[in-house]
């Protein structure tokens, strides 16, 4: 074999390592949505998949996913940013703020400035001065609190045109449309969905929820998740980035600008993280103290799930959004009972997966987890209301918390880097 051959059959290999990965996870998708169809047909709950639920899950987990991918960007370049949550807010406030004054679109340039000044801060401590990443970002979440309710209170006079010391003013609504054919007009995802043929079904109210009642900066949050994919792996700053966070005295000696790489990742996070701000506001209407709810922690929660990738972060995000939306439009709790039953399948499936892969103890765990979880959907009859209110967050903690993956963060996250040192 010649020399000139072996690259290309290593492009070979590799084109093939990414194809598997692909069909892996859209087996895992489809796996999961049998599942999911199963357990609409066994209980009833016809509002697992309805067309409303996928648009709310849509409207949930948007934030949390321009959160999380903000993270992500930090991250590869070497930035741990606990401060995505102090950056939201400041996102919320400048969408508030910028909607009031020029509407929808004044709202997203606002999000994005309001974030991209909290990004300039934490980078300018982590990057500049060395403060501890961890310190610094915690420090911004509490600043950021604090500081928008003090420019609320200097802005927006009590009572004028419904602004005050907590919320905005009104802003102007976002015109949304629906995908020609699917959705409107001749309809065929609902006529699908009305037909109540177990998957059928539920793949047309699933694929109506998301093709309908859309705004283009939902398209454009959707957009970033590919584009993020395609800048940090396919682009020579992606890559620039990514050395960044690898090894930076390496990245150094080639002649990249590592600070400058480490600032413009963190800005361009927190700019993330302000249109994950812009999500909310856009859909409650106006900028209220508050509103971010613990998103952005949900967000670095999702990036980890992620493996600090694209797609994984956009999967862990839309699980919080889905079990979020089923809590809201379900009458009763019997539809979040159901997703117990849910819990225990996927419980099962992967305990059944470590017996095949010889990892007993850990095989026993969940099978005992997922009876539990299918013993208590059988036998009980309803749920108190704050253990209704937890479902997000307990049904995302049981799946992430069991999720088989290889974990590995960038090798220099959170390092103290100087230039000329070596570490």
């Amino acid at each position: 074999m010649s020399r000139t051959e072996e690259p290309r059959l290593a492009d070979i290999d590799g084109r093939l390592t990414r194809v598997s990965r692909t069909q892996r996870i859209l087996l895992i998708i489809a796996l999961g949505f049998i599942a999911l169809s199963t357990v609409r047909a066994i209980t009833g709950e016809d509002v697992l998949t309805s067309s409303g639920t996928a648009r709310a899950m849509l409207i949930l987990a948007l934030p949390i996913a321009m959160c999380a991918l903000g993270g992500l960007v930090a991250e590869r370049a070497g930035v741990i940013n606990i401060g995505l949550e102090g950056m939201m807010i400041l996102g919320t406030w400048g969408a508030g703020f910028g909607g009031w004054h020029y509407g929808p679109w004044g709202a997203l340039l606002g999000a994005v400035i309001g974030g991209a000044l909290g990004g300039l801060v934490h980078a300018l401590a982590t990057v500049t001065f060395g403060v501890d990443h961890i310190v610094s970002g915690v420090a911004i979440n509490l600043v950021a609190a604090g500081l928008v309710r003090f420019l609320s209170e200097a802005v927006y006079a009590e009572g004028e045109q419904g602004g005050g010391p907590t919320q905005s003013p009104p802003i102007g609504a976002a015109r949304s449309f629906d995908v020609p054919i699917l959705s409107s007009g001749p309809d065929l995802l609902g006529r699908l969905e009305r037909t109540d043929v177990i998957v059928l079904s539920d793949i047309g109210g699933v694929l109506r929820g998301l093709t309908s009642g859309l705004t283009v900066f939902a398209l454009i949050a959707l957009a970033l998740l590919p584009l993020a994919w395609f800048v940090l792996w396919r682009t020579a700053l992606g890559l620039r980035w990514r050395s960044a966070g690898e090894n930076p005295v390496a990245a150094e000696s080639l002649g990249v600008n590592v600070y400058r790489m480490k600032y413009l990742a963190v800005i361009t996070s927190g700019a993330l993280a302000g249109m994950g701000g812009l999500m909310l506001v856009l859909f409650t209407g106006s900028y209220r103290e508050g509103m971010t709810g613990g998103r952005g922690f949900i967000g670095l929660a999702a990036m980890i799930f992620g493996n600090w990738r694209p797609t994984g972060l956009a999967m862990g995000s839309g699980l919080f959004g889905y079990s979020d939306a089923v809590r809201l439009r379900a009458q009763t709790s019997a539809a979040v009972l159901a997703l117990l039953l849910l819990v225990g399948l996927i419980l099962a499936a992967v305990g059944v997966w470590d017996l095949y892969r010889r990892r007993f103890v850990l095989s026993a765990v969940l099978l005992v987890l997922a009876g539990a979880a299918v013993l208590g959907w059988a036998t009980l009859d309803y749920l108190p209301n704050e253990i209704t209110t937890m479902t997000p967050y307990l049904v995302t903690l049981a799946v992430l918390a069991t999720a088989s993956q290889r974990l590995r963060p960038p090798a220099a996250d959170g390092m103290r880097y100087r230039r000329g040192e070596e570490h």
